[in-house]
């Protein structure tokens, strides 16, 4: 009876022992799996951690760049409003990767890439400018060593003196133009700006000078000089007609307004929409005033796109 007993206490023993070791081996399984698990989460954290940290770096690296050719283009007197957009969505993809919560990776690595080839564009852009300014640099000094020699003989060319002077000037409007475009670059620039006088019989007379009976319409006819840096599309270029006294001629019934020019609003006689195509194309405008003319000298301006781009005058007997 008691080894009976005995042995009933061994088996349960044996059994108990089985368990726990059962019990330990899950706990175990289950200890590892769970560590395994949270290790592999940690590692694809810190990933991507790593990739947010480098996409950063890359951005922040970009906008340095796109600093540096802002500066370089507005040193070359260049326009800066894509670069200066393509900055401003840059900065917006910064706050995008840090903000959100859901970030593409991939997304952003495709972003960098239109980023990187914008700036190489960019560098071909800069590469003409440079170009440019080089040549009108030289231009620049030839003009104003031919100013300073039309200067010299003025003393010794009294009887020529009124076509010296006209050189002088001439030779000065070109060193302001040359001027202006190495600053505004891709500015349009009106060459050989020239008035004739029609009459009321549809007759056009050319040479500056013109009698106050003879003038019903004035005609002003220029050139569009090529610029491979200026846009090949539309450009609304305004006239503007100054009397004798200075004052504008204009006349809302018949197309004059008012536009913006050096921060103020500037009234015009007549505008017209033109499709620039860089190849030297030629512009006239033709403006009936309505009322006759009084004698003196009038000038012509002209202006696109915020810029003054040439000027001319006639003269009423």
């Amino acid at each position: 009876m008691e080894q009976t007993q005995e042995r009933r206490s061994n088996t349960a023993m044996t059994a108990g022992l089985v368990l726990a070791c059962a019990l330990a081996a899950l706990f175990g399984f289950l200890y590892f799996n769970a560590r395994q698990d949270i290790d592999s989460k940690s590692v694809d954290i810190s990933q991507k951690t790593k990739e947010l940290l480098l996409t950063n770096s890359k951005l922040d690296s970009i906008a340095v760049q796109l600093d540096a050719k802002i500066a370089e283009v507005q040193a070359l007197g260049g326009q800066v409003e894509d670069l200066q957009a393509l900055k401003a969505q840059l900065e917006q993809d910064k706050k995008n990767l840090v903000n959100s919560k859901s970030v593409s990776i991939k997304q952003y690595e495709g972003k960098i890439k239109n980023y990187e080839l914008a700036l190489t564009e960019k560098d071909t852009e800069i590469a003409k400018l440079k170009e440019e300014n080089a040549v009108l640099a030289t231009q620049n000094e030839t003009l104003g060593t031919e100013n300073n020699t039309l200067k010299t003989e003025v003393t010794g060319l009294k009887t020529d003196k009124q076509a010296l002077a006209d050189s002088v000037y001439n030779v000065g409007v070109k060193n302001r133009e040359l001027a202006e475009k190495v600053t505004l670059a891709a500015a349009l620039k009106a060459m050989n700006v020239n008035v004739s006088a029609i009459n009321s019989r549809g007759k056009e007379r050319d040479g500056g000078e013109y009698k106050a009976k003879r003038v019903d319409k004035v005609k002003v006819s220029f050139k569009l000089a090529e610029n491979p840096l200026t846009k090949r599309e539309e450009k609304v270029i305004y006239m503007r007609l100054l009397d004798p006294k200075g004052n504008v001629v204009s006349d809302m019934a018949t197309g004059s307004g008012t536009f913006s020019f050096g921060g103020n609003e500037t009234v015009y006689t007549s505008k017209q929409t033109v499709m620039y195509d860089n190849s030297g194309q030629n512009v006239d405008f033709v403006y009936s005033r309505g009322s006759s003319y009084e004698k003196g000298k009038y000038t012509i301006e002209l202006y696109s796109e915020g810029f003054s781009i040439g000027r001319g005058t006639f003269d009423v007997k």
